[in-house]
């Protein structure tokens, strides 16, 4: 009995150190490596931005101006500015019933329509028209770029490659080659264009912030939009040769 129990501790205490060896020899041959990482960014203006305009039904000298007067004269003044129609879409399939006033049985309709125009300079545009057609309530609801997908992939090539140079030129400084690429993460990816979050003005002010963007009138007149800049970080960790 004792000289099995003796036999089964020595079977215990060999797997054990065998175990122990193994971990050991594979910590001691772990394949060198160099980390780093390669950041990538760029600017663009804008070339979609989005106005929000709200058409409510209304009275002037007690008489009601409907949704549909309203909507026909926007339409024109739309086509005589060279937009597409297109470009007009409503932001809710639905028109809002608003009453105003508890006691009054009359209800006020609205509709809320969505604008995209290409460029600050039709912006300044529609919002004198719409000064014009005495609609108040716009406001720029967003901005982008048409081809944002495809320059994201760019901004996201150019970061890889980046990170690539840069194990390249630092390992060459010790007489040594970058290897594959054992794990690649992509850490940042931030499009933006300001720190404020301030809704649309149509006022006679040099300066404007609309959606997030500083706007400047010119000396021209035109309003410029502040650029969007796209970044992208990648972590690459590559094996050295």
């Amino acid at each position: 009995m004792n000289n099995l129990k003796l036999l089964f501790t020595g079977t215990i205490l060999s797997i054990t150190i065998l175990t122990f060896g193994q971990t050991t020899t594979t910590t001691t041959n772990e394949e060198p490596y160099i980390e780093v990482t390669g950041t990538a960014e760029k600017e663009v203006i804008p070339d979609e931005i989005y106005i929000g305009i709200t058409i409510r039904e209304k009275y002037l000298n007690k008489v009601k101006v409907t949704i549909g007067e309203q909507e026909e004269k926007l339409k024109n003044t739309i086509q005589l500015l060279g937009i597409d129609m297109a470009n007009l879409t409503l932001t809710d399939a639905n028109a809002d019933y608003v009453k105003i006033h508890w006691k009054n049985k009359d209800v006020l309709t609205k509709k809320d329509y969505t604008l995209k125009v290409s460029n600050a300079t039709t912006v300044g545009q529609v919002f004198q028209e719409l000064d014009k057609l005495e609609i108040t309530d716009a406001f720029i609801s967003s901005v982008n770029h048409s081809k944002m997908d495809s320059l994201r992939k760019e901004i996201k090539i150019a970061a890889i490659k980046a990170a690539k140079n840069k194990a390249d030129y630092l390992l060459t400084a010790i007489g040594e080659q970058t290897g594959k690429p054992l794990i690649i993460k992509e850490t940042v990816e931030n499009n933006s264009s300001s720190n404020v979050n301030f809704r649309g003005s149509r006022s006679n002010e040099t300066y404007y912030f609309i959606d997030g963007i500083k706007v400047k009138d010119s000396d021209e007149n035109e309003i410029q939009f502040q650029k969007i800049k796209i970044q992208s970080s990648i972590y690459v960790k590559f094996s050295i040769k």
